[in-house]
């Protein structure tokens, strides 16, 4: 195939690790294909010296989040008279009735979640949303787009942006080929789906009949499982730095042995500094018995708070933060970035640690990609932030049934728990991880280092 011309199309910035950061955009390259950046995020792709054009004062009609969230609660609710299970409520967000526009959009989606909550009625909600995106300036200057620069096929790098639809709906206009790519593991269950395009990539069997399982519109032969580029970095071995070089640029103490604490945003563990302040305490009585332990603390990249300080400062001698390198370019979380330079930064940050542990974070296969232990957090602390939050609440989400058993992590069950789980983890992990690695191939398509060579395959098929 010769120079098939791939518009990519970034509605947000959460699509740029994954291809524009990792080695997609050069294994498309050597596929001869032609490759355009459709970016509409603040980050300049001519910088890595990609082709790219960039997307104007893209607006969403003023009614299309109100009929975007009623779709997700719609969906939520199918999938608790499906199948007979209340989990699902755990994916709604409270509306916020504070602020006027906010108040309006919301009563408008509870309105429409009231009166359209069928198989019927969330088709008659879709084919607005498409309605209404379709009449809009956003999406005729979509269109001119498309006429001048005449794509082959059109890949979407996120399924949850209501600002990808019009691009998508002008491509199909048009006749072009669309296609997205899931974006997260947990996504599905959520009812995240906000696009309608003729292909889909998956991470593995398992998401695929997931997909197939909530979309049931959706056909087998529209789905490509491909694993996802998420992981493709860990086994770029060129970008390692050595540990004298990694301990000197982070000020860290070359006699001491790093675990690494990965945070969560707010919304997710609320009570996240307090784990924190006891997994410092658990290292602090391992030193205490002649152990030489530190903690490198990455925190959450979409947390700027400072909530941790008072942790941070009363364990300096033990704790080490080493922030992500995003870029934080606006208020909303979709709109703080990530950059080339924090992946090489998170890899070298699981090269040179123990081991990591967190509260349920897919940073467990990031670390078995390392061959390297998870702890996951499993208790709630006393006088919790939120009454109504609770660990329990996390590991009941539908994604954790992919875990083959309960032996893929190192379960933190009190702070009493923490002392004696850190030693496993640092002595007898190959239980652990040859459980987690078992998790890791249920969760994305092996070998993962191959996922863009399989992406591009698939659009290769697709264009035939």
């Amino acid at each position: 195939m010769q120079n098939k011309k791939i518009f990519i199309l970034l509605p947000d910035g959460v699509g740029l690790r994954n291809f524009a950061f990792s080695n997609f955009y050069q294994f498309g390259l050597k596929q001869n294909f032609q490759i355009t950046y459709w970016n509409n995020t603040p980050f300049d792709l001519t910088t890595l010296g990609f082709d790219a054009i960039n997307i104007r004062n893209a607006k969403t009609n003023l009614l299309t989040d109100s009929y975007k969230n009623a779709r997700k609660h719609i969906e939520l609710n199918l999938s608790i008279q499906a199948e007979k299970d209340l989990v699902y409520n755990t994916y709604r967000f409270p509306f916020s009735y504070k602020k006027l526009k906010p108040a309006v959009k919301n009563l408008i989606s509870q309105f429409l979640i009231a009166t359209h909550s069928s198989n019927k009625g969330l088709e008659k909600i879709c084919q607005k949303i498409k309605n209404l995106e379709q009449s809009g300036d956003y999406y005729k200057r979509c269109l001119a787009t498309l006429q001048t620069e005449k794509p082959d096929m059109v890949f979407c790098t996120n399924q949850r942006p209501v600002l990808a639809i019009a691009p998508l709906l002008a491509a199909q206009k048009l006749g072009i080929p669309t296609a997205t790519f899931i974006f997260s593991w947990d996504n599905l269950p959520k009812a995240t789906m906000v696009v309608e395009t003729d292909f889909y990539f998956v991470w593995s069997e398992h998401m695929k009949n997931e997909l197939l399982h909530y979309y049931p519109n959706i056909k087998e032969t529209q789905i490509f499982i491909t694993g996802t580029p998420q992981f493709e970095s860990h086994f770029d071995t060129t970008k390692i730095v050595s540990k004298n070089e990694f301990f000197e640029k982070h000020q860290l103490d070359p006699n001491k042995k790093y675990i690494c604490y990965s945070g969560d945003d707010f919304t997710t563990c609320p009570d996240d500094p307090k784990y924190l302040s006891d997994v410092a305490n658990a290292v602090r009585e391992l030193n205490n018995e002649g152990n030489s332990l530190g903690i490198i603390f990455r925190r959450c990249p979409v947390d700027f708070s400072n909530r941790y300080d008072q942790i941070l400062e009363k364990n300096k001698d033990i704790i080490k933060p080493i922030a992500p390198l995003w870029q934080k370019v606006g208020e909303d979380w979709d709109t703080i970035l990530p950059t080339k330079e924090d992946l090489e930064l998170q890899m070298n940050t699981i090269k040179h640690t123990e081991m990591v542990l967190n509260l349920g974070s897919s940073m467990v296969f990031d670390y078995v990609a390392h061959q390297k232990a998870c702890a996951f957090i499993n208790y709630d602390v006393q006088n919790k932030i939120d009454k109504n939050w609770s660990v329990s609440k996390i590991y009941k989400y539908v994604h954790f049934r992919s875990m083959p058993n309960k032996n893929a992590v190192l379960w933190l069950n009190s702070p009493q728990d923490i002392k004696e789980k850190i030693k496993l983890g640092l002595v007898q992990q190959s239980e652990t991880i040859a459980n987690a690695q078992k998790w890791f191939e249920i969760i994305t398509q092996h070998p993962p280092q191959n996922v863009s060579e399989r992406i591009w395959k698939a659009i290769e098929t697709i264009l035939n």
